[in-house]
């Protein structure tokens, strides 16, 4: 199966790789979207600008679990390069043991602390109760969301993308028929309001990794859940300490971009309510341009770890080039969509003809960037694949917490709600152009080795 993976054209390995996890990114947005389509449309704005308010939270556990997927990503990539399936197993199952603790702090703390979370956050006073309501049900289900996004992440190491796109498929389709007939209690179900669409991707994800679970051991897979798999679910130090040497500054600059987004999300929550239901219409609109922009860069890091593991150094240029060629085309044309049909698709979310106003501005302010974070985000990609991370990383989180809050801060007494989206451009020029820089001058001269 890997061995292939070198055979074709790089093109077709990236479409390969990319089709599915670009799929899977679309129905995991889609769900999330058709969710605040029910709640917007079937429960009115305030409910839709409660459960906007705990998309950060939510996010900042996500991010952490990314961070730990991306770095045993890597190293799952390297070993499945060479070959070494055992080595597969061992770092599958450390990392998802780890991911399972951290789900469960998460939902400790989460419950303990989510209305002075959400106050801090500013979250309107007209929608605080029914949020902290959505917050505790959002948090208890967290450790079997993040295990599902980090046991999908592991597939990817080795090249599998469309198990996870298929138990996305069936977690989507149970989510999504269930949050209607929650809502309105259909078939007999208690009506259960805002709490409905966090109850219905409970019962979703339940499904999805149960039947992951049956496709894997039937097809011999090697991260199948089978003896040998949960003999390897054991914290090992030696595995976990390369996990999160590549795993943690990903993690750590997810987290900033997540404690940015708090900062963005207490500056428009001083616009108030509508303002508030904006953000989280266009954040759900720009989530479609900007995941599969991320799609690329993860598979160029996996390619590219794949690569390392398999001693075929001289593929890293192509891979990167190919990456960078793919983002203008496929986040470019999103881009373009996004443009054309903005009116009519926050008109989904949106039912106060102001409000949707006010967000087809907004976005038109920032989509445009969404290309330049795309390419920012493949050199970063690569470098990744080398066990580079770092510096990477901390020139993100400078633009973000040095270049982007600051300017929102500015441009916001400048101009007002729209001065908050200027930001994202600037601080994704930044990125683009220190990320070069790195590239050209320090990274493409040091010696590239395999990580474990």
């Amino acid at each position: 199966m890997h061995s292939a993976t070198f055979a074709k054209p790089l093109w077709q390995t990236y479409l390969l790789f990319l089709a599915p996890m670009v799929l899977s990114n679309f129905l995991q947005s889609m769900s999330g979207t058709v969710n605040s389509i029910y709640i917007g449309q079937m429960l009115g704005t305030q409910a839709l600008a409660a459960v906007s308010g705990m998309f950060p939270v939510v996010f900042f556990f996500i991010a952490l679990v990314i961070g730990l997927g991306a770095g045993a990503g890597v190293l799952i990539g390297q070993a499945w390069g060479a070959r070494e399936t055992h080595m597969v197993k061992a770092i599958a199952g450390a990392t998802l043991l780890l991911g399972v603790l951290i789900g469960l702090v998460a939902a400790v703390l989460g419950t303990v602390f989510a209305r002075q979370a959400l106050t801090g956050l500013g979250t309107p006073a007209d929608v605080l109760d029914d949020a902290v309501d959505y917050a505790h049900v959002m948090l208890w289900i967290l450790p079997s969301l993040l295990v599902f996004v980090l046991f999908t992440q592991l597939l990817r190491g080795v090249s599998d993308t469309l198990s996870p796109l298929l138990a996305l498929i069936v977690s989507t389709a149970v989510g999504l028929a269930l949050t209607p007939a929650l809502i309105r209690g259909w078939l007999g179900l208690p009506p259960l309001g805002i709490q409905s669409a966090a109850y219905a991707g409970l019962a979703g994800n339940l499904s999805a990794m149960a039947w992951l679970a049956w496709r894997l051991i039937r097809k011999s897979h090697p991260l199948a859940p089978d003896r040998e798999f949960f003999a390897a679910l054991r914290l090992d130090r030696v595995i976990l300490g390369k996990v999160l040497r590549i795993g943690l500054p990903t993690g750590v600059q997810m987290i900033v971009l997540s404690l940015s987004e708090l900062v963005i999300l207490a500056l428009v929550n001083q616009h108030g309510s509508q303002a508030t239901a904006a953000y989280g219409a266009v954040t759900q609109i720009v989530n479609y341009v900007q995941f599969p922009a991320l799609s690329i860069a993860i598979t160029a890091s996996i390619l590219g770890a794949q690569a390392i593991g398999a001693g075929d150094l001289q593929r890293m240029g192509p891979i990167l080039r190919t990456g960078l060629l793919i983002n203008v085309c496929l986040t470019g044309g999103l881009i373009v969509l996004g443009y054309l049909l903005s009116h009519w698709l926050l008109g989904l979310f949106l039912t106060e003809d102001s409000t949707r106003a006010m967000a087809e501005h907004l976005l038109h302010i920032m989509l445009w960037s969404l290309l330049v974070f795309g390419f920012q985000a493949i050199i970063g990609g690569i470098m990744r694949a080398s066990g580079t991370v770092l510096v990477p990383v901390v020139i993100s989180i400078i633009c973000v917490v040095g270049v982007q809050l600051p300017a929102a801060y500015w441009l916001d007494g400048q101009f007002g709600l729209q001065g908050v989206w200027m930001a994202f451009p600037v601080a994704y020029l930044g990125m683009l152009i220190l990320q070069t820089l790195y590239y050209k001058l320090v990274w493409k001269h040091q010696k590239i080795e395999r990580l474990i």
